[in-house]
């Protein structure tokens, strides 16, 4: 069995080269499609993404409280002509902002925007089959902030649930 110390893992996640022989980077990020899931009392979020096709990812999120939305966002992750990944935001309404991809592999891709007020960074981390972990950090008002949203799949709407009729 193949032993990796643990001071080599940062190695497995090399920076993207920006030529064009990163063409299929994005195919990388394959085990994010689907529908993700996070609920906390009243508050759920759910997350969508589609499958890898012709150089972008297309994605959207929106987080209810109660009966009322209370965020939203359209996502986008595009393979870029010089080979690197960027991930786009348009949250609720907000400008849009892109980040570019720092590292990605078959289980985390992390995203950064130095420039951007916060999160400077964006990160998502396959937790095994059926989940992930969402991540957003940066620098707000002088001080490091990072906030992990935990997220489970689930059947994306009009999919059948295993074991339902019809």
């Amino acid at each position: 069995m193949l032993r990796i110390p643990l001071v080599a893992l940062p190695m497995l996640l090399l920076p993207l080269p920006t030529g064009g022989a990163a063409s299929a980077a994005i195919d990388h990020l394959r085990w994010m499609a689907g529908c993700w899931e996070q609920r906390n009392g009243a508050r759920v979020a759910h997350e969508q993404w589609m499958a890898p096709l012709g150089g972008t990812m297309l994605g959207m999120s929106r987080t209810v409280v109660g009966d009322a939305t209370r965020e939203y966002e359209q996502l986008r992750i595009e393979q870029r002509p010089a080979g690197d990944l960027a991930y786009v935001a348009s949250p609720s309404g907000q400008a849009t902002a892109t980040f570019v991809a720092s590292a990605a592999s078959d289980s985390l891709v992390r995203f950064e925007n130095p420039a951007h007020d916060f999160p400077q960074r964006i990160q998502y981390r396959r937790a095994g089959a059926d989940s992930l972990i969402a991540r957003i950090e940066g620098t707000r008002n002088g001080q490091v902030r990072g906030i992990d949203f935990p997220m489970r799949r689930v059947p994306c709407a009009g999919e059948r649930v295993a074991g339902s009729g019809g």
